[in-house]
């Protein structure tokens, strides 16, 4: 049998411009919950939206950051 390399599905030249995009997003939904928390009186919060809102930002944050280590030669 013979063996073949793995390869990324991503080339690894998007790995900054991927990182800098997800990595904003992420902030971008962090500062979206933090503003949520703050304005909203807690009567009128609802937890689906904290959780969705949680839950994007968080997933953006996430794939931002590995994206971050391949970009900087961290392959993990």
């Amino acid at each position: 049998m013979a063996s073949t390399s793995i390869s990324s599905p991503v080339p690894a030249a998007w790995y900054p411009t991927l990182a800098f995009l997800k990595l904003v997003a992420g902030l971008i939904g962090t500062a979206t919950f933090f503003i949520y928390e703050a304005t909203s009186s807690g009567r009128k919060r609802r937890l689906s939206r904290e959780i969705m809102t949680g839950a994007v930002a968080s997933v953006f944050l996430g794939f931002g950051s590995l994206f971050l280590l391949l970009a900087s030669g961290v392959y993990v």
